[in-house]
């Protein structure tokens, strides 16, 4: 007997019983489905979360933190000064291997207001023009600021697509581009002078969806509302970009840090930081040479650290690699209860069929001709089951899009579909081996007087 009619018979069997070979296979389809559906899920969340990466500045940019000294440093706590401007200028002066410093000076709780309306924008910060090389910004309309508007702390701003929405009105709504540059807006009651404004950052899906929705006619939103990015919405990176409100950091320090410091003057300390090295592969060599220039500008006191965008990958990796191994888990536990379900019902089969089978025996079928009948009949039953645990994966996928409208578009690839149907094949393979040994092993005349 070869192969093919191996299986013709296979597939004959489980037609004459259609009801139980059905009833077998929900395990399999299941576990498939299961496994499907997870790696679908995590591999939704690993784009939106790596896109979002891209978004904050790239693999080559690095967080300059403040940090507690450490304890062999406790006795200088007091003399800590934190990050400042002098920081900036040194690495610009003395760290080759770094290619941009961009310091930063937030407004914390700020508001922006204008035409009677107000909004809370994601970040209101005093920035230098570095700070685009560095966060990848793109100025769609007007300009950045001047060395002039720096000097002379000019009230200027440029904003992003999020804040014009909520001052201005959307293009939307309107039906037409709407370009807020030369308008006055408030930032905590001091009026700004719009100078530019930056291009619209969202996520591929996000720009997908928002492509349909185009041509569709417009309805009045119902269910809860969609985010598109990687976390919750403060925490979504394109959110955070289309919200941002620049002011130039010398206007920032002289018009917003006048009220604290000491000795008359503003707090020169920095909210944030951010450097870029010049080569990716020199990472290690930069970040020692930026330590040994904020060594010196800090008096030996290491009250700072660096966070590379790679320990962020690894983090990313690590989360991923977890959701994977819990969702494997849960769908390998469906394909065994699968398995066994293809053992019992291929056990009961060989049982109603051993007169059957007495009589291949003893028209010269041989022992490894049985076994590779059944084994066959069991892979078969398995492989249907893991097919339509394919299909099934589409319709869970789609459950788990509107269950979990936050999160990131799962993806369904052919990898993950080609790894479950094997899965499904082996799992066919080893359920089928003991009921394949027991009949290959029976005795043609004893089964022939089996009643």
């Amino acid at each position: 007997m070869n192969l093919f009619n191996a299986i013709v018979i296979g597939l004959k069997e489980i037609w004459a019983h259609k009801f139980r070979s059905l009833l077998t296979m929900l395990g399999i389809v299941l576990g498939v489905a299961s496994l499907v559906a997870m790696a679908a899920v995590t591999k939704g969340m690993e784009n939106g979360m790596k896109e979002a990466l891209i978004a904050m500045g790239g693999l080559d940019k690095v967080l300059v933190r403040d940090e507690d000294v450490p304890l062999y440093q406790e006795h200088l706590k007091d003399q800590a000064i934190g990050r400042t401007i002098k920081d900036v200028y040194a690495l610009r002066q003395s760290a080759p291997l770094i290619k941009v410093v961009s310091p930063e000076m937030e407004l914390r709780g700020a508001v922006i207001g204008a035409n009677g309306k107000t909004t809370n924008p994601s970040e209101c910060v005093g920035v230098w023009p570095a700070v685009l090389e560095m966060n990848l910004f793109e100025v769609e309309h007007g300009r950045f600021f001047t060395d002039l508007d720096e000097e002379n702390a000019h009230n200027v701003c440029v904003i992003g697509t999020g804040i014009r929405d909520a001052i201005f009105g959307s293009p939307e709504q309107a039906g037409h581009e709407i370009n807020p540059v030369g308008q006055v807006i408030n930032i905590n009651r001091m009026p700004f002078v719009i100078v530019g404004m930056f291009a619209h950052y969202e996520s591929e899906q996000a720009r997908k969806l928002r492509e349909l929705e185009k041509d569709k006619p417009k309805e009045e939103a119902t269910g809860p509302a969609r985010q598109h990015g990687w976390m919750r919405k403060e925490w979504d990176a394109f959110w955070r970009k289309n919200n941002t409100v620049y002011i130039p950091l010398n206007t920032m320090w002289v018009k917003f840090r006048s009220a604290s410091g000491t000795g008359g003057l503003p707090d020169p300390r920095l909210t944030d930081m951010d450097i870029k090295v010049a080569d990716l592969e020199l990472m290690d060599a930069a970040l020692a040479q930026a330590r040994n220039v904020m060594l010196m500008t800090h008096n030996g006191i290491e009250d700072f650290s660096f966070r590379t965008q790679e320990n962020q990958v690894e983090d990313i990796n690590k989360r991923i690699k977890n959701a994977r191994i819990s969702g494997g888990i849960i769908a390998g536990l469906s394909l065994l209860v699968g398995g066994i379900g293809i053992m019992n019902i291929m056990l009961a089969s060989i049982n109603e069929r051993i007169r059957e089978i007495g009589t291949c025996k003893a028209l010269g079928a041989t022992n490894g001709t049985i076994f590779i009948q059944i084994v066959v009949e069991s892979v078969s039953v398995s492989l249907l089951g893991g097919l339509a645990g394919i299909a099934a994966s589409y319709g869970l996928v789609e459950i788990l899009t509107m269950l979990s409208p936050t999160a990131n578009s799962p993806v369904i690839t052919m990898d993950t579909m080609t790894i479950a149907v094997a899965f499904s094949a082996a799992t066919g393979v080893l359920a089928g081996l003991f009921p394949a040994f027991k009949a290959s092993r029976l005795d043609p005349i004893q089964a022939l007087r089996y009643e």
